[in-house]
């Protein structure tokens, strides 16, 4: 069942990165998944919910951080190495089309995805009208890891879920705590304008 698993794996990966290939792919995928670029789209918004919107961003900052780090600690610290899975770039190095460096050696599960999914799960909590956009990005930068080489589609499938759950286990913890402090009359944990009613 493994070996029938990783066949597909492979063949999905295959016609991601070889029969989708196209110049406007070649050009625009490299760059969403290129972390740099990431840089200052990441420092405007730590810089408008940290200081533009209020408590609400703050706090959707802090979580967003939390759910984050700990999505990207427990990806490489523990799942990276469990799996301990060859990425494409290495393993299939003179059957794909690699657009861009290698990365390290293990594939199983994306960063990137799961810290996208992670991301997009806390904004679309905490900023509703942005979840279909947050998401359709997220999806992006899960799917170009495949057509440049480095996983594949089961990696970062894998990644997505890792982050969606984490950072709705964050927000849960988060809730749990804002209704405790509530209930004991503290209104730090208030933000201005109604959050969601539930987080499912």
């Amino acid at each position: 069942m493994f070996h029938l698993f990783e066949s597909l794996d492979i063949k999905i990966l295959i016609w991601i990165n070889q029969t989708l290939s196209n110049f406007v792919f070649d050009l625009f995928m490299p760059l969403i998944t290129n972390e740099d670029n990431w840089i200052l789209p990441f420092l405007f918004l730590f810089i408008y919910l940290g200081m533009m919107n209020g408590k609400r961003g703050r706090i959707a900052l802090v979580i967003m951080v939390l759910a984050i780090g700990i999505t990207d600690s427990i990806s490489t610290f523990v799942l990276k190495p469990y799996f301990a899975r060859i990425r494409p770039s290495y393993d299939l190095v003179d059957t794909i089309n690699l657009l861009v460096h290698s990365g390290g050696k293990w594939s199983m599960p994306s960063n990137h995805s799961a810290n996208m999914f992670a991301l997009a799960v806390v904004i679309s909590y905490f900023y509703e009208k942005y979840k279909y956009p947050i998401f359709v990005l997220a999806g992006f930068v899960a799917f170009s890891r495949v057509y440049v080489g480095v996983h594949y589609p089961a990696d970062v499938i894998v990644g997505g879920l890792v982050g969606y759950g984490i950072a709705w286990t964050t927000l849960t913890l988060w809730v749990i705590l804002k209704m405790r402090e509530l209930k004991r009359g503290k209104m730090w944990v208030r933000y201005e304008g109604e959050p969601p009613k539930n987080i499912f």
